[in-house]
């Protein structure tokens, strides 16, 4: 099967040796979005909420320039610098999605690019 790098100007640039997302046959690997501005490459203003809302609009960029959606998310990985913020992942997250949900995993982690305080990742399965 051929690789395809799938890059959007409307979710952030790689800041690093990566792609946005490639994509292998029906399956999209989305990477890791942190809550970057994609017009200004900076942390977004204000609180969780804020970031978490940001993350989830650079995943849905992703996803669209791969020829998709959330919707065909399979698997959602969340990384947060304080699992407190956990309830307020799902409050937000039920804004982008519906069910089926996907399967998903929340880790809690030590620090973040850019001192952000979530990141998350995903797998699309296209099967349009």
């Amino acid at each position: 099967m051929t690789r395809q790098v799938i890059k959007t100007n409307q979710a952030p640039q790689a800041i690093g040796t990566y792609s946005q997302a490639v994509k292998v046959g029906p399956t999209v690997y989305l990477s890791g979005q942190i809550p970057l501005d994609p017009q200004t490459m900076e942390l977004v203003d204000g609180d969780m909420r804020a970031q978490i809302t940001r993350v989830f609009d650079n995943l849905k960029a992703v996803a669209g320039a791969a020829g998709g959606s959330l919707a065909d998310v399979v698997k959602l990985t969340v990384y947060l610098t304080d699992l407190l913020h956990f309830a307020l992942i799902n409050e937000v997250m039920a804004s982008y999605f519906n069910e089926p949900f996907p399967a998903r995993a929340a880790i809690g982690v030590a620090a973040l690019p850019k001192g952000a305080g979530v990141e998350m990742d995903a797998i699309l399965v296209l099967d349009r």
